[in-house]
């Protein structure tokens, strides 16, 4: 009872709350619009006040706007005004300028039509004397014609022969002038700077022959040396390769041999076997094959002392040994490795005259005569063989060639081969440098007689420095001076065209007049 009682009165007591609550919500909110309405309608008439505030300030700034742009546009347009009538101006005094040129250039034109008129005029003038002209030269040449009893074409012969001979006269005669110029110059210096690499270097000149010469103690070592049948000079003979000649020349065995290395192996080996006694077959081949490395080192220093003396480096090691084989070669009785040395140290001196590559110019002249170390075993010019030999070693393209060229084998295109022509020549052609048989010494002194004796007005001719000058007198009726000067070049010509020689030949044309009288 007590219970329910509790929960009536909670129910009633809730309802009361409830009932008390909405009134109390109902009152507040009452309260809160009229408050939101005054608010609202404060900030409805600010914001009217504001607006027209704003809109004023707006339409004032308008009017500003409107009128700062109507100035600017006014003055805008007086500047584009003044700048249209500035340029009309202009425009005018264009027109009036070109009125002016197109009344000079009507009157110009008008002068140039009546010109036109003057010179057509002149024209037709001028046609017309130029027909009258041809007609009297050729009624001229008809009479020329009937009076000399030539044709024109026949005269004109005459008269192209006439300025042919008098052109051929006037180059010789230039000819003779260049010459005469060129020579005071390039002879002096050239016999300047040849004189002086042949002042400089010195070297000694060693004769040598084909065959080397042996000396004996006595007579009875040749029996020692012949052997029992023979049998030790054949062992000899076998193990060298050279040909021992043992006659009735006293203490002395010669030896031949094609092969000057050989010849030199055979020559030590001997000389060994004589100083010892001991002469058998089976010595004979351990002293040969002993003589055999002496030599091969003795080849070998030579071609490194060669290389030191010139100062010349990087040279490949087969290349000095084929240059000291050299030692042991000669041709026309000059030993080639002196001749090579020769060659190398006067291609040196000039060079450094000339301002050529003094080191490559010494090079190519040690290696000019490779191919004679062995162009007895290999076919071919030495020429040919020692440049193939230096391409193979290495060398350069311009050695190459100048080893080519020394001896026209290749046509020389470079100063280097030709100083290496020039250095072997001044080497080979010295007197005394080189023996050639009697017989070729006079036939080259006839070939050069004879060649100058076939020119038409050579009245004779003498061949003298031992080859080195041909003298050619001719006939002053015949050749005036300035022909002499042509023949001079003819006869040089063709002695270099049909004649093998080394260095080079003058030709001397010498012409003369003589006026004879006699007093009785």
């Amino acid at each position: 009872m007590k219970i329910e009682l509790a929960i009536i009165f909670i129910v009633l007591a809730a309802g009361a709350g409830f009932l008390i609550g909405n009134l109390l919500r109902k009152k507040l909110s009452d309260s809160l619009v009229s408050k939101a309405e005054e608010l609202a309608s404060r900030i409805v008439d600010d914001a009217k006040r504001e607006a027209e505030t704003i809109s004023k300030e707006a339409a004032l700034q308008a009017k500003d706007v409107v009128y700062q742009a109507k100035a600017d546009f006014e003055r805008e347009a007086k500047e584009k005004h003044k700048d249209l009538q500035s340029l009309e101006k202009r425009l005018q005094q264009k027109e009036e300028n070109l009125d002016k040129k197109m009344n000079l250039f009507d009157q110009r034109d008008a002068d140039l039509t009546k010109k036109e008129q003057g010179i057509l005029a002149r024209e037709q003038s001028l046609a017309k004397k130029e027909d009258s002209l041809d007609a009297l030269a050729a009624e001229q040449r008809t009479k020329l014609e009937q009076i000399s009893g030539m044709t024109s074409a026949e005269a004109k012969k005459i008269l192209m022969d006439a300025m042919e001979s008098e052109a051929k006269l006037d180059a010789a005669k230039r000819i003779k002038a260049i010459e005469e110029e060129a020579r005071e110059t390039a002879d002096k210096k050239s016999k300047e700077i040849i004189s002086l690499a042949v002042q400089r270097y010195a070297g000694e000149y060693v004769a040598e022959k084909t065959v080397s010469v042996v000396a004996l103690p006595s007579d009875e070592m040749k029996g020692r040396i012949i052997g029992r049948e023979g049998r030790n000079i054949r062992a000899l003979e076998a193990a060298t390769g050279i040909d021992l000649i043992i006659d009735d020349t006293p203490e002395a065995v010669i030896l031949s041999g094609f092969n000057p290395v050989r010849r030199e192996v055979a020559k030590i080996a001997l000389e060994k076997l004589i100083a010892d006694g001991r002469i058998h077959p089976g010595r004979i081949e351990e002293v040969v094959a002993k003589a055999e490395e002496e030599v091969e080192q003795a080849v070998k220093e030579a071609g490194d002392q060669a290389a030191f003396d010139l100062g010349v480096h990087g040279i490949h090691p087969e290349i000095l040994k084929l240059i000291g084989r050299l030692k042991y070669r000669t041709s026309y009785s000059q030993n080639v490795y002196q001749h090579s040395l020769e060659v190398a140290f006067l291609c040196g001196i000039m060079a450094s005259e000339l301002g050529v590559n003094v080191k490559q110019a010494k090079r190519a002249g040690l290696l000019h005569d490779l191919g004679k170390a062995v162009d007895h075993e290999v076919e071919g010019s030495h020429a040919v063989i020692g440049a193939e030999l230096a391409r193979k070693y290495g060398e350069s393209p311009k050695i190459v060639h100048a080893i080519m060229a020394h001896h026209e084998d290749e046509k020389p295109n470079s100063i280097l081969a030709v100083l290496v022509q020039a250095a072997d020549a001044l080497s080979g052609a010295r007197p005394g440098a080189r023996r050639e048989m009697m017989e070729t010494y006079v036939k080259r002194l006839e070939d050069l007689e004879r060649i100058a004796c076939s020119f038409g007005g050579v009245n004779n001719s003498f061949a003298i420095q031992a080859g080195r000058e041909i003298r050619v007198m001719v006939s002053s009726e015949e050749v005036s001076d300035e022909r002499a000067v042509l023949l001079a070049k003819d006869i040089a010509k063709k002695i270099e065209a049909e004649m093998t020689y080394p260095g080079q030949i003058k030709v001397n044309v010498i012409r003369e007049t003589r006026a004879i009288e006699y007093a009785r």
